[in-house]
């Protein structure tokens, strides 16, 4: 019916998982622009990012929840956004594959996070990271927060704003992104909003 037509944009996402698995693991490519610069080789690891970078996969699944239950023109935006920005990111992905090379070999502490990370990234491949998906998604997050009913207040963009921050920090402090995959992400964010 016309009151649950919106949930037909959720089919975005096994559509989307399913283009994405083929890039990173079925799809042969003989060669990947390694993406580096001078700020990677300054900004530390710090294991203690790890915190942030998890809360991606919640804040992002919470506020498709979120908006799809309470708040529908909210929820439609973000999905557009998500829609726009993520389709973008698998096109340039295609026709410009990217790697990293930051990675630890070794971790300097040994702790829950490190050990955490260690077993992360025997799974989680070290391509196609410009422009970075995780900055993608926290702007998708902070920009809905930003306009969603319950949530729009002041101290509802300051935190979700932060968070977006902290997110998109984690990726470089982890290893999991250059610098360059994070400013990527901006003019992406902008065509998106």
């Amino acid at each position: 019916t016309d009151r649950f037509r919106h949930l037909k944009l959720l089919l975005f996402w096994p559509v989307f998982g399913l283009l994405f698995t083929y890039l990173e693991r079925l799809r042969p490519v003989a060669h990947y622009h390694a993406v580096h610069c001078f700020l990677d080789d300054v900004i530390p690891f710090c294991e203690v990012f790890l915190i942030p970078y998890l809360l991606w996969f919640v804040a992002l699944g919470g506020m498709v929840l979120y908006t799809l239950v309470f708040d529908v023109r909210a929820f439609r935006k973000l999905m557009g956004f998500v829609i726009c920005t993520y389709s973008v990111t698998l096109v340039i992905y295609l026709f410009f594959p990217t790697c990293q090379e930051l990675r630890p070999e070794t971790f300097a502490r040994d702790n829950v996070l490190t050990r955490f990370l260690g077993w992360f990234y025997t799974f989680d491949t070290n391509t196609n990271v410009c422009p970075s998906l995780h900055v993608i998604g926290s702007a998708a997050v902070m920009f809905t927060a930003w306009h969603a009913r319950g949530l729009s207040g002041r101290a509802g963009r300051i935190a979700f704003t932060v968070l977006a921050v902290l997110i998109s920090l984690s990726t470089v402090f982890l290893k999991q992104h250059s610098a360059i995959d994070v400013l990527a992400a901006v003019p992406v964010c902008a065509v998106g909003y």
